[in-house]
């Protein structure tokens, strides 16, 4: 029985430094850490995940509710410090909504939507920027598959969001458009029911409308496919510019952390103003071009 307890206790002695050896294994396990196409969740509220671009597009919703609130308190008919550089913002900004639409009235109509894509996107590009954005986090998983997952992710760095903006500006140009040409004619730019009525009415009198009409029908529908086109072109534009600038920069910090990458800061930050400004350019011209006429 001696012998038996004696073995008993060295083998419970041996699987502590077992499991604790286990342990150092298992921490020595390298983590991933990769830029990934889509946002991380961090947290959930009920079934609604809280991705760490949300985070970021809340704290972009926040700076300009604050900044424009404090300038809208601080207003003067003599206009005087933040203001001035408001206002210039603005008279630039009708000036070139003018030179797009041809027409102050539109420019007026159009350009709250407009200027609010341009300064969210725009801080939201620069928030990405930030130190501790991208770099600090947890670690998820286990073993093998244990990856880093950062707080703080830049808001248009996330495909959905982009996305958000691309749907709501082609949207609001159709709803701009409905209101001004009427629901009906905004319709026959894309499926051309008065085209297909007139042939079918006036077939004997105008044969050569049994080629016409079709080219017409075919050319409203190549239309409709370039409505889903440009979302899709705002939305890539605008992701693939500012994600691929955040794996650029991240690339820099892993070769050297400390000088080499600042030139491309101020890249990225150049990058966002243009981006940006792209972005709000096609708006304008989308929403421009859906209250024009078909004939016209």
């Amino acid at each position: 029985m001696s012998k038996i307890e004696n073995k008993i206790e060295e083998q419970a002695v041996k699987t502590p430094a077992l499991k604790t050896e286990g342990q150092a294994v298992e921490s020595e396990q390298p983590v991933q850490h990769e830029a990934t196409l889509f946002a991380e969740p961090i947290a959930h509220l009920g079934n609604f995940p809280i991705t760490n671009s949300l985070i970021m597009s809340w704290l972009t919703v926040l700076i300009l509710v604050v900044a424009l609130v404090a300038v809208n308190k601080k207003k003067k008919a003599v206009p005087r410090g933040i203001q001035n550089v408001f206002e210039l913002l603005l008279e630039q900004a009708l000036n070139l909504g003018d030179t797009i639409t041809g027409e102050r009235k539109k420019t007026e109509r159009f350009l709250p939507i407009v200027l609010t894509l341009f300064l969210f996107i725009l801080i939201s590009n620069w928030l990405g920027l930030l130190p501790g954005v991208g770099t600090i986090g947890f670690i998820e998983g286990e073993g093998a598959h244990r990856v880093f997952v950062p707080f703080l992710r830049g808001g248009t760095a996330d495909l959905n969001t982009t996305l958000a903006f691309a749907l709501f500006a082609v949207v609001m140009s159709h709803i701009f458009g409905v209101i001004s040409v009427g629901a009906w004619r905004q319709l026959n730019k894309y499926i051309n029911f008065k085209t297909l009525g007139h042939m079918i009415q006036h077939i004997k009198h105008e044969p050569l409308n049994l080629i016409v009409s079709p080219i017409k029908v075919f050319v409203g529908l190549v239309e409709l496919v370039g409505e889903i086109a440009k979302v899709a072109s705002l939305s890539f534009r605008l992701f693939g510019n500012i994600f691929a600038g955040e794996v650029l920069l991240a690339s820099m910090m892993a070769i050297f952390a400390y000088v080499l990458p600042l030139p491309f800061i101020f890249l990225e930050i150049f990058v966002g103003i243009i981006q940006a400004f792209i972005f709000s350019v096609l708006a304008f011209a989308f929403m421009s071009i859906a209250v024009t006429a078909d004939e016209h």
